[in-house]
């Protein structure tokens, strides 16, 4: 792994398996649980991705980046995708169980939104940054309110994979030579165009330690009677967030409700209203032949379902904050790396070092009606 200068990384036992994390140089293992920082990484990256954010906060904060299971240095062990993402949610507790911290702030990006919601459904949690979550209701085969479209969750899953993007993560293609490759993925999907950041061979790296064997990414598959063909297998990181074993909607009846600070881009083509990872956004586009319309197979409103969940988890006590980034794709935290540590340390109402009093470009704050 390819490490910047002040993060080191090291693996931590559990009783589940062996969790890489990195680690900022220096900062203190007693530091207390409300100065604490947990990053969960998304789905074909690692906790790589966090070293520039890492290093930019405060020096008086702990922080530290987890490997979920198949990604990073973190052990390839396979996925049950019937426990929707609690796989790795349940590492993450006994990853911070061994490290003694009793809870802590968690962000989590893309999947990882859905892993940290997941894990305040089951342990405490002091705040949820959620950076380009994913729907609470997982990903595609969805209407509005979070019904299901089909009993079998056709469209979603394993099958939805580009089997040659899946084949040039096997060969480590580090080339940008075609639309299917991690460096051309990266370029269209992970940021908005104009994004020329310097550790972008970091962030291609990152991608390529996602493990491809059976029961990692991206998942199995099964054939389906409804269209496109095909539904969601049981195995692998695609089927962990397919509707029938993902619904984290359940966060808005937690009795005790930590801060959530929920940030976005406007431009990100993957967590949108009109997703180009959805097969029935696609369908409806034309790319995918045969779609059977609307009715049948609406696209998945995957931010409007997000807000209507932070809204009534707002309407029933909590405290809820949007910040909306235009011009930013999916990766706020390396395309507006100021707003989003602004972000950060206002829900984790860090009181030290000054931060740049600059407004981010929209904020919309939902609070409690108390």
């Amino acid at each position: 792994m390819t490490l910047l200068d002040g993060i080191t990384a090291r693996i931590i036992e559990t009783p589940r398996l062996n969790v890489n994390i990195l680690e900022r140089s220096g900062d203190d293992p007693a530091t207390p649980p409300e100065r604490t920082v947990v990053f969960i990484h998304g789905n074909v990256s690692s906790a790589l991705f966090w070293q520039e954010t890492m290093l930019d906060l405060p020096l008086d904060l702990r922080v530290l980046a987890i490997d979920l299971r198949g990604f990073g240095g973190t052990e390839h062990a396979p996925v049950d995708a019937t426990r929707g993402v609690r796989d790795f949610s349940d590492d993450v507790a006994a990853t911070l169980e061994e490290l003694s911290i009793p809870a802590a702030h968690l962000v989590g990006w893309s999947m990882g939104g859905g892993v940290v919601m997941q894990y305040a459904l089951d342990h405490p949690a002091l705040s949820l940054t959620l950076l380009s979550p994913v729907s609470p209701y997982g990903f595609g085969g969805t209407r509005r309110d979070g019904s299901r479209l089909t009993e079998d969750d056709a469209g979603t899953g394993g099958g939805a994979a580009n089997p040659d993007f899946v084949q040039r993560l096997i060969d480590r293609d580090l080339i940008a030579d075609a639309p299917t490759s991690p460096r051309s993925v990266f370029r269209s999907s992970y940021v908005a165009s104009g994004y020329a950041g310097e550790h972008e061979d970091l962030w291609v790296e990152s991608m390529l330690t996602t493990s491809t064997a059976t029961g990692n990414y991206p998942g199995d598959g099964v054939p389906s009677p409804n269209w496109p063909g095909f539904a969601a297998g049981t195995t692998g990181v695609l089927n962990t967030m397919v509707p029938k074993y993902f619904n984290v909607s359940a966060i808005v009846e937690l009795s005790d409700k930590p801060p959530v600070m929920w940030v976005r881009g406007t431009l990100d083509p993957i967590v949108s209203d009109t997703s180009f990872y959805d097969m029935n956004h696609l369908g409806q586009l034309g790319v995918v032949p045969g779609w059977p319309g609307a009715e049948v197979a609406p696209p998945q409103e995957m931010v409007s379902q997000t807000r209507d969940v932070l809204d009534a988890y707002a309407a029933a006590g909590g405290e809820v904050t949007e910040l909306s980034l235009e011009g930013v794709g999916h990766s706020a935290h390396l395309e507006a790396p100021a707003e989003f540590r602004r972000a950060l340390l206002s829900v984790i109402g860090y009181v030290g070092t000054p931060v740049d009093p600059a407004p981010p470009t929209e904020t919309i704050i939902l609070k409690s009606e108390d």
